[in-house]
């Protein structure tokens, strides 16, 4: 049995429950008057082992920080009175030289080399491809030891034309000290491998770019300049970093030829006092904190060649640390007085 009321009001104005009417909205009531609900909250899903992996790490964290404090193994007195000694400072001082002079003169030869090896003359081509395969294969204490012992095969060197007049003549041995010595070795060495990654940050780049600039009429050394290098400095730069740290840290090879860097010097002082694990120390904190300078020297470099690839350079770990602080300095003073999350 069915019941029908009637009327007069039209369809259209009967108020539908849970719709939101222009006259809720007009009066200001509140939205659980106007039919409209809150949305259900979203239960966050918890990760028990993840918390329970870090308790771990934190532990083992602690108890090593704790081992480097309370051990007498250590010995940071004699740390200390080490780090900074003028010996340690002035062998540091030979390791930045070695790892300067290396790095200039083997990436510039190891340019050389990649352009060798990418031109059209198949001579050149040849001549860098046995280059590179000859010095990759040969251990770096060998070189080392073969430019250091070099006077043996070689009292005097002689400049000319072969077979021929020779238009200069010096000796070896006042000319090649054991610092020139090692740079030599450390260069020739780094410049096979400083030539193969030069090549493949060229070869990185798209050559339909190197056409379209070509057929914009561009010069080659602007080509060069603009197109070719601000992109393959991006595949350059980190394998060339990790050859320069290689380098700084492979500058403890020398102490075979007794020459006073930082390795070596350290060598010198625990051999004397017999304190190895601080003066060990001193060299291992020396290290870590002039490869860590140019960890941060190549963030910057990378983050000057982006641009290229993003319109906006991504922050600086320096600028997120000041921009979480401004969020939190602007949550705070937006939030009422007295009040709770």
């Amino acid at each position: 049995m069915s019941a029908s009321v009637a009327s007069d009001t039209p369809v259209s104005d009967v108020p539908i429950p849970g719709a939101h009417t222009p006259d809720a909205a007009a009066s200001g009531a509140p939205a659980a008057t106007a039919g409209i609900t809150d949305a259900p909250a979203i239960a966050r899903s918890w990760h028990p082992w993840r918390w329970v992996v870090s308790a771990i790490a934190l532990v083992l964290l602690a108890q090593f920080i704790h081992g480097l404090a309370t051990n007498p193994g250590w010995d940071w007195s004699t740390f200390a009175k080490y780090f900074t000694a003028k010996s340690v400072l002035s062998a540091l001082k030979v390791t930045l030289e070695l790892t300067l002079w290396g790095t200039a003169l083997g990436f510039l030869i190891g340019t050389a080399l990649a352009i060798a090896r990418l031109s059209n003359n198949p001579v050149l081509r040849v001549i860098s491809w046995v280059y590179i395969w000859a010095f990759r294969s040969i251990p770096l204490i060998v070189q080392l030891l073969f430019w250091f012992n070099i006077a043996y095969l070689y009292n005097t060197i002689s400049l000319g034309i072969p077979f021929g007049p020779s238009f200069l003549t010096f000796e070896v041995n006042g000319v090649i000290s054991g610092f020139t010595a090692a740079v030599i070795g450390l260069a020739l060495h780094q410049a096979a491998y400083a030539a193969e990654i030069i090549r493949a940050g060229y070869i990185s780049v798209d050559p339909g770019q190197l056409e379209a600039a070509a057929a914009l009429g561009i010069p080659r050394v602007r080509q060069f300049r603009t197109v070719i290098v601000p992109q393959a400095m991006r595949s350059i730069l980190p394998n060339a970093t990790n050859e320069v740290i290689s380098l700084f840290k492979g500058t403890s090879i020398v102490s075979v030829m007794a020459i006073a860097e930082l390795f070596y010097q350290v060598q010198v002082i625990y051999g004397r006092n017999g304190r190895v694990v601080p003066l060990l120390m001193v060299a291992t904190v020396w290290y870590i904190v002039l490869t860590t300078i140019l960890s941060v020297v190549q963030f910057y470099i990378e983050r000057h060649y982006a641009k290229g690839a993003h319109r906006t350079p991504p922050p600086t770990p320096v600028q997120r640390v000041w921009r979480r602080l401004r969020e939190i300095a602007e949550v705070g003073s937006a939030a009422p007085r007295g009040a709770t999350r």
